[in-house]
C-alpha cells in the first residue's frame, strides 16, 4: 500500500513538472498567425505518441501560410457520444522571440518584450495533459476529439475552413478565455467590419477649392451622425480608420474610412451596417460625392442554453474539481463561433491567461494543473 502511495505521489509530481517545462517549450516556439509550423510538428509527435491518429488538413493553403488545423481521434472503449477539445495554435505580434520567466509565486510571464503565448498555449497543455491523465488512470473512456486551429488570432481564419463532416461529437469545449479555470463563457458576438470608400474631385485648395469636392469632409458629416460605442444594450460601433488626401494644397477627392460592428444579435448588426450605407449614401449626395460602403461578416454571434447538455456536463465537473463553475459571456470571437455555426453546442473555458494581447500577459502553475483536471473529469464524465 504504502508503495502504492509512493508511486501515485511520484505520478503527480512528474505530470505537474512536465507540463511547466513543456509550456516553457511551447512558448519559445515563433507561431504567428500563419506560421504555426514548429507548433504544429511539435504537437503531431506528441499525439501521435499518445496514441490519437492525427490528420493536417490544407487551411494554411487558403491564406499563403505554411501549417494546417490540426484534428486528432482516439478512439475509446465506452459508448456515447464523444466531446471535441479546441484551441489555437497561434499567437499574437509580438510574439517573436519569446522568453518566458518563472516566478517563486508559480507565475508565468514573459521577459516584457513580446507576449507570452499563454493565449492560446495554456489551453493547448491543459487539453493534453487532461486526456493524459485519463490515460494514465486507466479508465476506460468515450471517443476523444481534438481540434488545434491556425489563424484563429486573425478572426478565426482557420477554423472557419476546417472540414466539419469530420467531427461525431455534438459538444464542444474551446479553451481560450482570460482568467482563473472555472469560468465558460456561453455567449460571443457578430463581428462585422465596415469600410465606406468615398470619391470626391480634386482642385487646388489656394485658388479654386470652390470647384473641389471634398471627399473627407463627406466622411466626417457622415461620421458624425453615427453613433459610437455601446449603441444599445447588445451592441458596439465604432470607427477605428479615417484616410484620405494627397497634399495640403490639394482639396482632397477620395477618403477611406473604417469600423467595426459587434453585437449579441447578428439581425441588430446587420442593421446596423445598412444604417452606416444609408447615412454615408445621404452625405455623399448632398455634396455631389459618391460613397460605396461594403462589409464583411467574420463571426457570426452565438448563445448556448443554461439547461445545454454542454454547461450542465461543464457544471459537473467543476463540482468535481472544486471549481467555481461561473457562467459569463464575452464580447470576443473565439473557434467556438465556428462550432456554433456548424450546429456543434459548445463553450469557451477559461485557461489561465491574463493580460492576453500584451507584454503583460501572464499566466499560472495552478491554472495548467485546474485546466487539466477539469479536461480530465470533462471526459471522464
Amino acid at each position: 500500500m504504502q508503495i502504492k502511495q509512493i508511486e501515485k505521489r511520484y505520478l503527480i509530481m512528474a505530470w505537474k513538472q512536465n507540463i511547466i517545462e513543456d509550456f516553457k517549450q511551447l512558448v519559445s516556439f515563433d507561431s504567428i498567425s500563419f506560421h504555426e509550423r514548429k507548433t504544429a510538428d511539435w504537437l503531431i509527435e506528441r499525439l501521435q505518441k499518445m496514441g490519437f491518429s492525427v490528420e493536417e488538413d490544407d487551411a494554411g493553403s487558403h491564406y499563403g501560410g505554411d501549417t494546417g488545423n490540426l484534428y486528432a481521434v482516439l478512439d475509446g472503449t465506452l459508448p456515447g457520444d464523444p466531446v471535441i477539445f479546441c484551441a489555437h495554435m497561434d499567437v499574437v505580434e509580438p510574439g517573436s522571440g519569446k522568453k518566458s520567466v518563472l516566478e517563486k509565486d508559480g507565475t508565468i510571464h514573459s521577459a516584457g518584450d513580446t507576449v507570452l503565448g499563454a493565449d492560446d498555449i495554456s489551453g493547448i497543455l491543459e487539453i493534453l495533459y487532461g486526456v493524459q491523465l485519463v490515460l494514465d488512470s486507466g479508465k476506460p473512456h468515450k471517443k476523444i476529439e481534438i481540434l488545434f486551429t491556425i489563424g484563429e488570432e486573425l478572426y478565426v481564419k482557420g477554423s472557419d475552413v476546417f472540414d466539419y463532416s469530420k467531427v461525431t461529437a455534438k459538444q464542444a469545449y474551446v479553451l481560450d478565455l482570460s482568467g482563473a479555470v472555472g469560468t465558460a463563457a456561453r455567449r460571443a458576438p457578430s463581428i462585422i467590419s465596415v469600410k465606406a470608400e468615398i470619391k470626391g474631385k480634386a482642385a487646388h485648395a489656394g485658388f479654386e477649392p470652390e470647384r473641389g469636392i471634398h471627399a473627407i469632409a463627406v466622411a466626417a458629416e457622415a461620421v458624425t451622425r453615427l453613433s459610437m460605442g455601446h449603441v444599445d444594450e447588445d451592441t458596439t460601433f465604432n470607427i477605428g480608420t479615417i484616410n484620405g488626401g494627397t497634399a495640403t494644397n490639394i482639396v482632397p477627392d477620395s477618403c477611406v474610412v473604417t469600423g467595426e460592428i459587434r453585437s449579441y444579435d447578428h439581425s441588430k448588426a446587420l442593421e446596423y451596417v445598412k444604417n452606416t450605407e444609408k447615412i454615408f449614401a445621404e452625405e455623399a449626395d448632398k455634396a455631389g460625392a459618391t460613397a460605396e460602403v461594403t462589409h464583411q461578416v467574420h463571426l457570426v454571434a452565438y448563445e448556448t442554453p443554461v439547461e445545454s447538455r454542454t454547461v450542465k456536463d461543464f457544471l459537473k465537473a467543476c463540482e468535481k474539481t472544486g471549481l467555481p463553475g461561473t457562467l459569463t459571456e464575452t464580447f470576443g470571437g473565439s473557434d467556438n463561433n465556428s462550432f456554433a455555426k456548424h450546429g456543434i453546442e459548445g463553450l469557451v473555458l477559461s485557461c489561465g491567461m491574463y493580460q492576453a494581447h500584451s507584454t503583460n500577459e501572464y499566466t499560472k502553475i495552478k491554472d495548467l494543473y485546474d485546466g487539466a483536471e477539469l479536461i480530465r473529469t470533462l471526459i471522464e464524465l
